[in-house]
Protein backbone atom coordinates (compact mmCIF):
# COMPACT_ATOMS: atom_id res chain seq x y z
CA UNK A 1 0.00 0.00 0.00
CA UNK A 2 2.58 2.27 0.95
CA UNK A 3 4.49 1.68 -2.37
CA UNK A 4 1.44 2.37 -4.67
CA UNK A 5 1.34 5.78 -2.50
CA UNK A 6 5.03 6.09 -3.07
CA UNK A 7 4.86 5.31 -7.16
CA UNK A 8 1.62 7.65 -7.27
CA UNK A 9 3.82 10.58 -5.62
CA UNK A 10 6.32 9.46 -8.00
CA UNK A 11 4.30 9.70 -11.00
CA UNK A 12 2.39 12.95 -10.00
CA UNK A 13 5.86 14.56 -9.47
CA UNK A 14 7.44 13.66 -12.70
CA UNK A 15 4.06 14.64 -14.64
CA UNK A 16 4.40 18.15 -13.49
CA UNK A 17 7.68 18.55 -14.22
CA UNK A 18 6.95 17.14 -17.44
CA UNK A 19 4.24 19.60 -18.22
CA UNK A 20 6.41 22.45 -16.68
CA UNK A 21 9.08 21.48 -18.91
CA UNK A 22 6.82 21.48 -22.38
CA UNK A 23 5.91 24.94 -21.54
CA UNK A 24 2.67 24.48 -19.47
CA UNK A 25 1.67 27.12 -17.89
CA UNK A 26 1.87 27.45 -14.07
CA UNK A 27 -0.85 25.53 -11.92
CA UNK A 28 0.68 26.55 -8.59
CA UNK A 29 -0.46 30.36 -8.94
CA UNK A 30 -3.85 29.67 -8.50
CA UNK A 31 -5.00 33.07 -8.76
CA UNK A 32 -7.26 34.07 -11.91
CA UNK A 33 -6.76 37.41 -13.15
CA UNK A 34 -9.39 38.69 -15.89
CA UNK A 35 -8.40 39.46 -19.23
CA UNK A 36 -10.00 41.07 -22.45
CA UNK A 37 -8.70 39.49 -25.93
CA UNK A 38 -9.24 40.81 -28.60
CA UNK A 39 -8.62 39.00 -31.58
CA UNK A 40 -9.28 39.83 -35.62
CA UNK A 41 -10.58 36.97 -38.14
CA UNK A 42 -10.87 36.55 -41.84
CA UNK A 43 -14.68 37.41 -42.81
CA UNK A 44 -16.25 34.02 -42.86
CA UNK A 45 -13.94 31.91 -40.32
CA UNK A 46 -16.48 32.01 -37.42
CA UNK A 47 -19.24 30.42 -39.48
CA UNK A 48 -19.80 27.53 -38.19
CA UNK A 49 -18.59 27.07 -34.65
CA UNK A 50 -20.57 24.63 -33.06
CA UNK A 51 -21.14 22.94 -29.77
CA UNK A 52 -18.32 21.02 -30.72
CA UNK A 53 -15.96 23.36 -31.17
CA UNK A 54 -16.02 25.24 -28.21
CA UNK A 55 -15.82 22.28 -26.28
CA UNK A 56 -12.44 21.49 -28.07
CA UNK A 57 -11.59 25.62 -26.92
CA UNK A 58 -12.60 24.55 -23.53
CA UNK A 59 -10.67 21.16 -23.34
CA UNK A 60 -7.50 22.78 -24.51
CA UNK A 61 -7.85 25.93 -22.64
CA UNK A 62 -8.03 23.68 -18.98
CA UNK A 63 -4.89 22.26 -20.14
CA UNK A 64 -3.42 25.84 -19.23
CA UNK A 65 -5.35 26.71 -16.49
CA UNK A 66 -7.30 29.31 -18.44
CA UNK A 67 -11.50 29.81 -18.49
CA UNK A 68 -13.37 31.46 -21.64
CA UNK A 69 -16.07 33.53 -19.92
CA UNK A 70 -17.85 35.01 -22.92
CA UNK A 71 -16.91 36.35 -26.20
CA UNK A 72 -18.94 39.60 -28.38
CA UNK A 73 -18.28 39.73 -31.87
CA UNK A 74 -18.88 43.15 -34.41
CA UNK A 75 -21.73 42.81 -36.66
CA UNK A 76 -19.64 41.13 -39.93
CA UNK A 77 -17.66 38.43 -37.29
CA UNK A 78 -14.27 39.66 -38.13
CA UNK A 79 -13.34 41.23 -34.57
CA UNK A 80 -14.27 39.48 -30.92
CA UNK A 81 -13.77 40.90 -27.73
CA UNK A 82 -13.52 37.95 -25.59
CA UNK A 83 -13.46 37.88 -21.68
CA UNK A 84 -11.31 35.23 -20.08
CA UNK A 85 -9.77 33.81 -16.77
CA UNK A 86 -6.29 32.89 -16.49
CA UNK A 87 -3.60 32.75 -13.79
CA UNK A 88 -1.52 35.19 -16.22
CA UNK A 89 -0.67 36.63 -19.89
CA UNK A 90 1.28 33.44 -20.84
CA UNK A 91 -1.23 31.12 -20.19
CA UNK A 92 -3.69 33.05 -22.47
CA UNK A 93 -0.82 33.31 -25.48
CA UNK A 94 -0.18 29.16 -25.13
CA UNK A 95 -4.15 28.25 -25.14
CA UNK A 96 -4.38 30.53 -28.13
CA UNK A 97 -1.53 29.11 -29.84
CA UNK A 98 -3.23 25.08 -29.07
CA UNK A 99 -6.44 26.22 -30.45
CA UNK A 100 -5.14 27.86 -33.59
CA UNK A 101 -6.60 31.71 -32.40
CA UNK A 102 -5.48 34.49 -33.10
CA UNK A 103 -4.44 37.41 -30.54
CA UNK A 104 -4.41 41.03 -31.16
CA UNK A 105 -4.12 42.56 -27.89
CA UNK A 106 -3.95 41.16 -24.41
CA UNK A 107 -6.01 43.91 -21.60
CA UNK A 108 -6.12 42.83 -17.81
CA UNK A 109 -9.45 44.29 -16.48
CA UNK A 110 -9.02 43.77 -12.51
CA UNK A 111 -12.01 46.00 -11.54
CA UNK A 112 -15.50 46.01 -12.58
CA UNK A 113 -17.76 48.85 -12.94
CA UNK A 114 -21.65 48.31 -12.86
CA UNK A 115 -24.24 50.84 -13.77
CA UNK A 116 -25.90 50.54 -9.85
Amino acid sequence: MIRNRLAFAFLALFAAVTADAAGAAPKADKVQHRYMIERTFPAGALDGVDAAKKAEVNKNNAKYDVKWVLSYANEDKTKTYCVYEAPNELAIHQAAKANGLPVDRITEIPGTLAPQ
